[in-house]
């Protein structure tokens, strides 16, 4: 069957990037090729090239595919009016170090150095990348004005601490630092303990 009769127009795309990420999940990036990616979704490597020009460009579409699903998830918690804002928060710290625990080389990919180091990140990336960093700092400037978080702080600089705390926590789990579960746990109740009694203190 050829892949123009085996899959309708744009279906390919999704199809190749669920199986890279399917992939990276099993084996990490070194698992990956366009040759295999091929083999495993039943197509030409050919194929496979009307979509990424390289394996390079087939992690950031990856990356990118991973930024968007935080995205929905970060938007869900936020914009649940159903849940008390505080609660929110602290939601909102425990479901990305179970994002992280979840998606260990995933996560790997979107926040480490094979797609940032040396600006090798490709636009399409920072298309996606860039407003989920900015819609954190809007989320902590709109806790900031409801007394969640300290308000007399410089905005960006407190979202990079808290994002800097929460990407701490998600690395030595992933690192298996601190891979017990409950030590996982304390340490999130710890963080967002800390950045509310701050905000209270003032």
């Amino acid at each position: 069957m050829t892949t123009k009769n085996k899959y309708h127009h744009g279906d390919l795309r999704p199809s190749l990037l669920d199986a890279a990420t399917e992939t990276i999940k099993e084996g990490g990036v070194e698992a990956l090729s366009l040759r295999k990616l091929a083999e495993k979704v039943g197509v030409s490597r050919t194929a496979t090239y009307h979509h990424f020009k390289d394996k390079h460009d087939l992690l950031c579409a990856v990356a990118a595919q991973g930024f968007v699903t935080w995205r929905e998830i970060e938007q869900e918690i936020f914009n649940n009016a159903n849940v008390a804002i505080n609660e929110r928060y602290r939601q909102f710290v425990f479901r990305y170090i179970d994002f992280a625990a979840n998606n260990p080389a995933l996560y790997d990919l979107m926040f480490g150095s094979t797609l940032w180091k040396h600006d090798k990140s490709n636009q399409d990336l920072r298309d996606v990348a860039y407003p989920v960093f900015q819609h954190q700092v809007e989320m902590t400037k709109t806790w900031q004005e409801n007394g969640i978080l300290p308000e007399g702080e410089n905005t960006l600089r407190l979202a990079q601490v808290t994002w800097g705390t929460m990407h701490g926590i998600a690395r030595l789990l992933i690192d298996g630092v601190y891979a017990d579960a409950s030590s996982i746990e304390e340490m999130c109740e710890c963080a967002v303990n800390v950045f509310l009694s701050a905000a209270n203190r003032q």
